[in-house]
């Protein structure tokens, strides 16, 4: 109704998904998502097919922030192998390797949110990721 103020559940309205695909990898930088503020930040996965050894880094900007920059590698050192509170895990194996990332309370962000990869290896047929986000009402 006319003045009234929306809440959403955890202050998270309109959520939707969005997608970013890799099909010609190479080594270097690939934006994958990337999102113009304000919003809200819930999920995302970052899935790649190939590559050997794991030195393809997932970073996640917000508002030009680093909140997440490590190697799917460097996860599976850390141990992110199973549910965790940091937010982050990687599962799979075989050439195939998820990369998820969420916390117990959504973030928000002003500005944008970028979700992007760093490919320091050869042999990845394709990169796909997906951004569940919405808005704060």
């Amino acid at each position: 109704t006319a003045g009234r103020e929306v809440h959403c559940a955890v202050g998270v309205c309109d959520p939707q998904r969005t997608q970013g695909l890799e099909t010609r990898v190479s080594k270097g930088t690939h934006s994958l998502v990337s999102l113009a503020g304000p919003g809200v930040f819930i999920s995302a996965h970052v899935t790649k097919q190939g590559g050997a050894t794991g030195l393809t880094f997932v970073r996640l900007r917000i508002d030009n922030r680093s909140v997440v920059d490590l190697s799917f590698v460097g996860a599976r050192n850390w141990g992110l192998i199973v549910p965790n509170p940091y937010g982050l895990q990687v599962l799979g194996s075989g050439g195939l390797e998820n990369f998820t990332i969420g916390w117990p309370v959504p973030l928000t962000f002003k500005k944008s949110l970028e979700l992007s990869t760093v490919v320091n290896e050869t042999g990845i047929v394709q990169i796909v990721a997906n951004v569940i986000h919405g808005s704060s009402g």
